[in-house]
């Protein structure tokens, strides 16, 4: 029996088995799992360049499976202690090719996973393919799934589109393959065959938690998770078998500096219900025949009609109209129409209309309307 882990170890690089550490954390108490698994290559023969020399291909022992129905039962245990350890309003994304990523996707669903999307990570420096017999293989794809179908889950759709100028962000992520100083390297030579662009998981992370929220990589490598995490506020775990990519993951990360609380503030993740000024009669908030004031000081004053006009002056017309015939510089009704509280204080209506929007907030789906 595994002994199990009293509270999360946020923040940590924990050294095992994935599967095995997973069945020790507490269940339901991660908000993100990012899961670069190992990709069942099947490489048969080394690669060459056309100058001879030897390409550093990934044929490293962890990626390495006797059939098809082995990496199966692998895949399915571990999207099984992972889907565990997710809160219900979870998500989780997971990397590959066409070597794994289609097992690996009929397998969430068999889990009961509900696809959210898929996404194409298209290299901008794909690596050639040498032998001139297939296509170049020039990019990767990732699944992003929700645990529960229909739970509320994080998506900043706001947030990637100004990270896109401004544009909805698309599902085709053209991204560089992770190279230069990023690129871990002992002795000169690649410290692990697939580590992942950290512009990559920037991605991945801003769409898909918030500061504060936990994620979980089983598959950690050398941190390239981690390290994001830490720059973007975020705690995170990671699970790595291997000594090796521990130590280089915990010096990795140990020296990213975290951006300031203050940077980490994002554009609203959704659209402000529209509230009418009409529904702050229907609620009680306003009474027809009440007073409004032109400003917080008096001065002009305006009646409310019970079809929530107001009339001022000889003049009708909805709190905007209004405004701007009183005051051409004035265009937001809602901020110079002023009502008396309890506490004999005059304050902006807006201040009624954002205490009604807060009792009818829905709870977000993760289905953006724009």
């Amino acid at each position: 029996m595994c002994m199990a882990i009293p509270s999360l170890p946020l923040d940590q690089v924990i050294e095992g088995d994935c599967v095995e550490v997973l069945e020790r954390l507490p269940a339901s108490s991660v908000d993100l799992v990012f899961a670069d698994p190992p990709y069942n290559l099947q490489l048969r023969q080394e690669l060459w360049r056309p100058n001879r020399t030897r390409v550093q291909a990934v044929d490293d022992e962890w990626d390495q499976f006797p059939d098809r129905e082995a990496y199966d039962r692998f895949t399915r245990a571990w999207l099984s202690a992972c889907r565990r350890v997710l809160k219900p309003t979870g998500t989780l994304w997971v990397i590959g090719t066409y070597h794994n990523i289609y097992r690996v996707g009929a397998i969430l669903q068999e889990l009961d996973f509900w696809i959210l999307n898929d996404v194409v990570w298209i290299k901008t420096n794909p690596m050639p393919n040498f032998r001139g017999v297939r296509f170049t293989n020039a990019h990767e794809t990732l699944i992003w799934a929700q645990k529960e179908r229909g739970q509320p889950y994080t998506f900043h759709h706001r947030a990637l589109k100004a990270l896109n100028d401004g544009l909805q962000m698309r599902s085709d992520w053209l991204l560089p393959r992770c190279g230069g100083r990023e690129r871990l390297r002992v002795n000169g030579v690649k410290a692990h065959s697939t580590q992942k662009p950290e512009a990559l998981l920037y991605r991945v992370l801003l769409a898909s938690s918030s500061a504060g929220d936990v994620v979980l990589d089983p598959f950690f490598g050398t941190g390239t998770t981690g390290a994001v995490a830490r720059l973007l506020g975020r705690r995170w775990i990671g699970i790595e078998r291997d000594p090796r990519y521990v130590r280089l993951a915990r010096e990795r990360i140990a020296a990213v500096e975290p951006a300031p609380p203050g940077s980490l503030e994002l554009v609203s993740p959704r659209r402000e219900p529209r509230i009418p000024f009409g529904a702050l009669l229907e609620s009680g908030l306003l009474q027809p025949g009440q007073r409004l004031t032109f400003g917080p000081d008096g001065g002009l004053e305006a009646v409310i009609m019970a079809d929530g006009s107001l009339r001022c002056s000889g003049q009708r017309g909805s709190i905007h109209q209004l405004a701007r015939a009183l005051h051409p510089g004035a265009v937001n009704g809602w901020q110079v129409w002023h009502y008396q509280d309890s506490d004999g204080q005059r304050y902006p209506i807006d201040r009624l209309r954002q205490a009604l929007r807060a009792q009818r907030q829905p709870p977000f789906s993760g289905e953006e309307k724009e």
